[in-house]
Parts: structure tokens; sequence; C-alpha cells
């Protein structure tokens, strides 16, 4: 009988990540890697992506690294379907591209909404559904969607934030139920407060860092190696029936008020 353990393991397995040259991105590659799976990293820059490439590969996995725009609905078929005829059948999604905007809510910009929006939400569907095609017809596949904290709960100067997060939260949802009869699990990773580029201002501001950790019953900041183990199960035979879920890694701040 296989081993509870034998069901983690991801050797033979294609990852596709967006957003992946920094990071919470990054880092998830890097936990895949660990569990045998080749990655597939993908930003906009070029150079910072191959940088990224060679840094994994110097710890011996085994990585591509195809740039293009998340955000353009036909970059994102003709490189997927290039994914797959030159590299390989993607077996595991993580749609992890995102960005931040903060400001007053009566202050936004228009042009701040959009570009948070295209980045947010409208990439998890272009990249999610041009995978789940070819996942479709093998009648199996895994993604994860990276929502947030922020998918259920609120900030001061952030809520478009916000509202691109529940969204995520609510297409994994559809995606799941729409997809599950296909042999595609579709779930949700929630990070909470992590020490990542996006959140530098957060963590070197003093009275805001001490706010956090007071308010998280694991009280510190959360290390983007806390992610890979969630990951791992979800796009693992470990979570096959597990589907329309969103797991949070956020040290207990979601749980308290």
């Amino acid at each position: 009988m296989n081993s509870v353990l034998d069901s983690f393991n991801l050797a033979g397995r294609t990852a596709l990540i967006t957003g992946s040259s920094a990071g919470i991105g990054l880092a998830l590659a890097r936990g895949l890697a660990q569990a045998g799976a080749m990655v597939v990293l993908n930003a906009r820059n070029k150079d910072k992506l191959e940088e990224a490439a060679a840094a994994l590969r110097s710890e011996g996995a085994s990585v591509h690294a195809v740039a293009f725009d998340v955000t353009d609905g036909n970059a994102v078929t003709e490189s997927v379907a290039r994914i797959e005829r030159e590299i390989g059948a993607i077996d595991i999604l993580v749609n992890n591209a995102g960005m931040q905007r903060r400001a007053p809510l009566e202050d936004f910009t228009h042009a701040d909404w959009h570009i948070l929006m295209k980045t947010n939400l409208d990439s998890v569907f272009f990249v999610g559904q041009a995978v789940a095609r070819h996942m479709i017809q093998r009648k199996r596949g895994k993604i994860i969607n990276i929502c947030s904290v922020q998918s259920e709960l609120g900030r001061p100067n952030i809520a478009p934030y916000t509202a691109s997060k529940g969204a995520v939260k609510m297409l994994t949802k559809g995606m799941a139920i729409d997809w599950g009869q296909h042999g595609i699990q579709v779930n949700g990773l929630g990070p909470g407060y992590f020490k990542t580029e996006l959140n530098d201002a957060l963590v070197k501001n003093p009275e805001f860092s001490a706010w956090l950790i007071g308010r998280t019953p694991s009280r510190r900041w959360g290390d983007v190696e806390d992610l890979a183990g969630a990951a791992v199960f979800l796009a693992s035979d470990a979570s096959k029936f597990v589907n329309g879920h969103i797991l949070y890694v956020d040290g207990g701040v979601t749980a308290t008020l």
C-alpha cells in the first residue's frame, strides 16, 4: 500500500505559476519544484524572470521561463498553447499575479481601478480559462487561485483590492462548479500578511507592524516559505476531493476580531 506521503509527490507534473519572478509566486514555484514538479515561471519582465529561473536551477529545480502579459487575453491564449506544445501539458496552474494600490476610495482614480482589476481578477479568468480548456480534454488538472485575507476582511484605503480578491474567491468557486465534472480541482490559497515587496512599506512601519502582530494569533508576520506546504497540498493528489475551497494561511487573522 502506498504511503500517504506519496500522494504529495509532484514528480512528472508541470506547474505554471503566474507572477513568479519574486515574492509569493517565486516561493510557491520553489515549493512545487521541491515536491518534484517541473515549474514554468511567468512574469512580464524578462530579465527578472530569467534571474528567478536561474536561482531555482541552481537549487536543482527543473525550470522554464515564459514571459507574457496575463492581462492580455490573446497573449495568454497564445502563450498557454505554446507551453502545451513546446514544454508539455500543464498539470497545475497557480494564478498568482497581482498588485496593490492604496488610496481613500473617494480619491481612487478610474485608471488605477481598471489596472488593479485587470491584474488581480481578469488575469485569473484569462489564464484559468486558457489552461482549463486543455485540462478538460485530459479530464484532470489542478488550479490554485491566490486569494487573500482581504477576500474576507477589509482595511482602510484598499477597497478596490478587497473587491478584486473577493471576486477571485467567488470565481474560484464558480470554476470548481463548472470544471469539477471534468476531473479538475480548483481551490484558493489565501495568504495573510507576509513579508514581501508588496508589503514592504507596512513591514517597515513600526506602528502597523506592532498592530498586526498583536492582532495575529501566531504573533508574527508570515514568511513566504509558510505557503509552500499548503500549495503542494492543493496541487497534489492529497487534495483530490477538495474543490471550491479557500485555504487561508494567515496565522489566524481571519479567526479573530
